[in-house]
């Protein structure tokens, strides 16, 4: 009974495994035998040649790339049971990877692959070489993403096709090359892009207007070190899904423009090394999901206490210094509520330093005030300045003070002199003199030579009597030794 169980069993399960079996089989056979368009393995093969050399003899040393022998950086895929090329990297990203000739130059022949997404080139060319006037409407229907990082030789300008024909792009990144001229205006065609990098070159002119418009899916924009300029369009108000903006290290100039306000998902402005002017726009506290907001060595001018800080709920680092910031520090920067670190260095700000920025809810790790006219006793607590350490700076605020009692030697704010205190309560008793220069921690006594009594505290005037009565016993002390 049990045999025929067995065996029953086991005839229920063989159609299953007869079709396991031949699934694999199918897999295998379409891995190792499904062909390479011939076309396109030429095309693979000649532009690899034109990269590294005229020594690349890809038929011996690669004649199955998509399959047994495949070729560090190209991935494919099938299409009708043909293997083509999807994604292209060159250069010296693994060990093993490509290493450009000194004279690589790009093959006509790239632009007959016909389903490949992703083509990259990281310092690849150092020889001269523009990349104007290639057929890229070819990768029209496919490419999604274009990188050119490191390229010392890549000169010339932008292809104006990048922006006017490659509709399917998702990210282009032409990054610290030796590209120039002025940006094109067709990147408002680009409406899948998600990725726009131009740092490290050296483009010209203003960003056009139509950076803006449908680019809805645009989630960085990095146009830092070039030469920039002209003032930022109104039309960023777009730029809807913008998490990172950075334009650092240009020569914008003009106001910043209330639209900023607009870019409610943005975690990152990065405009230092500018010239914005005219102070900061109101609708800056709109940015409430904004985390970095690094404006320094701008001429912005005006004052701080025009915005509403508290709204600023996510911000984490705020630079403002160096950018011609004058009047009062407010209170109510102490209500950003993530704060770690907060410069305001080098401006002309004046008063007082606001006491609440010591008991913010997630207290600074580095505060920056230094090089302004700041005035008065700065009341931190010790163990505010034993936190912040080195990250403290307030030196070059002629009118600061700290409170020299209240603040162990090795944490005193550096730069900054000690406050001169008033008038110090007096106690006398037989020729005994009691300085009470704070009832409520320190007590200093003298006679002939001098003590201190450190550390004596407490409420309803116990610090004064304990005062007295150490005086008495002093008294008595010295009347015995005079008797004897």
């Amino acid at each position: 009974m049990r045999k025929f169980v067995s065996l029953r069993s086991l005839l229920l399960l063989l159609p299953f495994l007869l079709c396991l079996f031949a699934r694999a089989e199918a897999d295998t056979t379409s891995t190792t035998t499904s062909p390479m368009d011939e076309r396109e393995l030429d095309a693979l093969y000649a532009t690899i040649r034109s990269l590294v050399g005229k020594w690349f003899n890809g038929t011996e040393l690669y004649p199955d790339p998509c399959g047994w022998t495949p070729i560090q950086g190209v991935s494919c895929d099938l299409f009708h049971g043909l293997w083509y090329v999807t994604t292209m990297v060159v250069g010296p990203i693994h060990d093993n990877s490509f290493q450009c000739a000194p004279d690589a130059e790009i093959s006509p022949r790239l632009f007959r692959m016909k389903h490949l997404r992703s083509l990259s080139f990281f310092g690849c060319f150092h020889s001269p070489i523009s990349i104007q006037g290639l057929p890229w409407e070819k990768l029209a229907h496919t490419l999604e993403t274009i990188e050119f990082r490191s390229n010392p030789g890549l000169n010339g300008q932008m292809p104006p096709l990048f922006s006017a024909s490659l509709r399917k792009l998702r990210s282009l990144v032409l990054l610290e090359n030796n590209l120039t001229g002025e940006l094109p205006i067709g990147f408002g065609n680009l409406t899948e892009l998600e990725q726009l990098v131009l740092a490290g070159n050296r483009f010209t002119g203003r960003i056009p207007t139509t950076l803006g418009g449908g680019l809805t899916k645009l989630l960085i924009i990095d146009f830092s070190r070039n030469s920039l300029s002209g003032p930022l369009p109104p039309t960023i108000k777009g730029l809807t899904s913008l998490l990172k903006l950075d334009l650092s290290n240009n020569s914008f100039d003009g106001q910043l423009p209330l639209e900023l306000g607009q870019l409610r998902n943005l975690t990152l402005l990065d405009l230092r090394n500018n010239r914005f002017v005219n102070g900061l726009p109101r609708t800056l506290e709109e940015m409430v999901s904004l985390e970095q907001a690094l404006l320094s060595n701008n001429p912005i001018g005006g004052t701080l206490t025009n915005l509403n800080w508290q709204n600023l709920e996510s911000l984490i680092a705020l630079d403002l210094s160096h950018t011609g910031l004058v009047g009062e520090i407010p209170a109510s920067m102490a209500g950003m509520k993530k704060l770690r670190f907060l410069a305001l260095n080098d401006n002309h700000l004046s008063g007082n330093v606001p006491p609440n920025f010591g008991d913010m809810p997630c207290v600074v790790n580095a505060l920056y005030l230094n090089g302004n006219d700041l005035a008065g006793e700065l009341q931190f607590s010790d163990g505010f300045y034993g936190k912040l350490g080195r990250h403290f700076s307030v030196r070059g605020n002629p009118g600061l003070c700290y409170d020299a009692w209240a603040v162990a030697g090795e944490n005193a704010p550096a730069g900054v002199k000690a406050c001169q205190k008033g008038s110090p309560g007096i106690v006398a008793n037989a020729g005994l003199r009691m300085e009470v220069i704070d009832e409520d921690a320190h007590q200093s006594c003298d006679r002939i030579g001098s003590c201190v009594v450190s550390g004596i505290s407490g409420t309803g005037g116990f610090g004064f009597w304990w005062a007295i009565i150490m005086a008495e016993l002093v008294t008595v002390f010295f009347l015995v030794f005079a008797a004897s």
